[in-house]
């Protein structure tokens, strides 16, 4: 019975609404007020539906703090884990009223106090992916029980049960065929036509909670989308579409109507974060449009990213990533960048989840353009410091430019100090200081 992956066909004469994917950042439901404009939206919505949904506001980076203090057995712990439960308890208490907190979301604020309560093990990334989980479960136990307070029946789904994941903590690679199998499975649409989940986490075989990386509640529902057969994924953002530019970072962006799916992908790796940069492949290889629309305004068309056959004009894309930390590594003896010298750095890099932006080599240096961490470089990179001598430079933005001209070039880096430049034929990178 082709129920899900063959939407719209008809079974025992009935026929079958298409189904579809919605995902909400941490934005969109970031108070009463936006939960309830959530409510609106997915009442508008005609079949059947999955909905992945983000930590609340900016709560991830909050319990990001607490993992920090759990980790070193600071006592701080209990000041970070008190705001993260009052911000969500003012949630509940516009939404249900004072004495409404449901009973899942009050479980799991227990649960998170077990855990700091606990000894942290030796492996942070491990115990990060153990903790950062909360947001989102908090999250989306508040929305579901909501939206069914409200008359709009759902089911809340614990993502971990179905998407499964290696033991590569924080950045964790999916393992498609458990997850294709237990997604299916689990969401059927036997007994509901709405599914409330969490995007961003997943667990092991053995049931250990893991990451996808940052940001990757994005990713989350592209996998959900691709193995359930969607009609589309829709990203709910609170901007019109995909722009020319970050507008908080730029004025006069122009948003872009369509984008190729080749398209998305070198705006995603590039920087740009509207998307996550892992969610195009799923949606590509199943040729599932992907949506990017306003949570805002919900009723205007946004950007939809798809297989395009012809040549569509696009203006310059202008994609900035501020705090950005250049990282000269000079072999000490004098000799050559190698083969062998890339690849026990790039090795290293991998070792320690370092994000790369960009990497240059010359004949006696190797540059690598990294997010600036919170971490001590001098500490991180010591191990390399028996072969290299290590140099930085922070506090820089990396510019990319898309189908850029020389004018678009001579204005963006005008009274700017360029560290680094590389040039293609649709693309131009310039790692700067004001």
């Amino acid at each position: 019975m082709c129920f899900v992956t063959c939407p719209g066909r008809s079974v025992h004469g009935t026929i079958l609404l298409f189904m579809k994917v919605f995902k909400f950042g941490g934005a969109s439901v970031k108070d009463a007020t936006a939960v309830k404009n959530v409510h609106q939206i997915l009442s508008n919505n005609v079949g059947k539906l999955v909905v992945v949904i983000s930590a609340m506001g900016n709560s991830t980076n909050l319990l990001e703090v607490l993992v920090k203090h759990y980790f070193d057995k600071s006592e701080k712990k209990w000041e970070v884990f008190g705001q993260f439960k009052a911000y969500h308890l003012d949630i509940t208490k516009d939404l249900f009223g004072e004495n409404g907190m449901p009973q899942g979301v009050y479980e799991l604020f227990t649960d998170l106090e077990h855990k700091l309560r606990s000894r942290p093990s030796y492996d942070y990334n491990f115990e990060y992916d153990q903790i950062i989980c909360y947001g989102e479960l908090v999250s989306t136990r508040i929305v579901s029980d909501f939206l069914n307070a409200a008359g709009q029946s759902n089911k809340w789904m614990d993502i971990r049960n179905s998407l499964k994941t290696d033991d590569t903590y924080r950045d964790a690679k999916v393992d498609w065929e458990w997850t294709d199998e237990l997604i299916q499975k689990d969401f059927d649409f036997s007994d509901t036509d709405l599914y409330i989940t969490q995007g961003f986490i997943g667990s092991t075989t053995t049931n250990l909670t893991t990451t996808l990386g940052r940001e990757g509640s994005d990713f989350t529902a592209a996998i959900i989308g691709s193995i359930l057969g969607a009609e589309n994924v829709s990203i709910w953002k609170d901007v019109p579409g995909i722009l020319s530019a970050d507008p908080k970072k730029m004025k006069d962006t122009i948003k872009i109507d369509e984008l190729s799916y080749k398209e998305a992908v070198e705006m995603t790796h590039s920087g740009a974060k509207v998307i996550h940069p892992k969610t195009m492949q799923p949606l590509h290889n199943k040729g599932i449009p992907l949506l990017v629309k306003s949570f805002v305004s919900p009723q205007d068309p946004g950007t939809v990213i798809h297989k395009i056959d012809h040549k569509i004009e696009l203006p310059p894309i202008f994609i900035l990533k501020e705090n950005q930390v250049l990282i000269t590594l000079s072999a000490k003896d004098f000799s050559i960048i190698s083969v062998n010298d890339i690849d026990r750095v790039v090795n290293f890099l991998l070792s320690k989840l370092i994000k790369v932006t960009l990497m240059q080599q010359s004949a006696i240096d190797l540059n690598i353009v990294a997010d600036a961490s919170n971490e001590d470089l001098e500490e991180v990179f010591g191990e390399l410091s028996e072969y290299y001598q290590i140099r930085y430079n922070t506090g820089l933005t990396l510019v990319t430019i898309r189908h850029y001209t020389e004018e678009v070039l001579d204005w963006m880096v005008k009274e700017k100090d360029i560290y680094l430049e590389q040039h293609s034929r649709l693309t131009a990178r310039m790692l700067v200081k004001e």
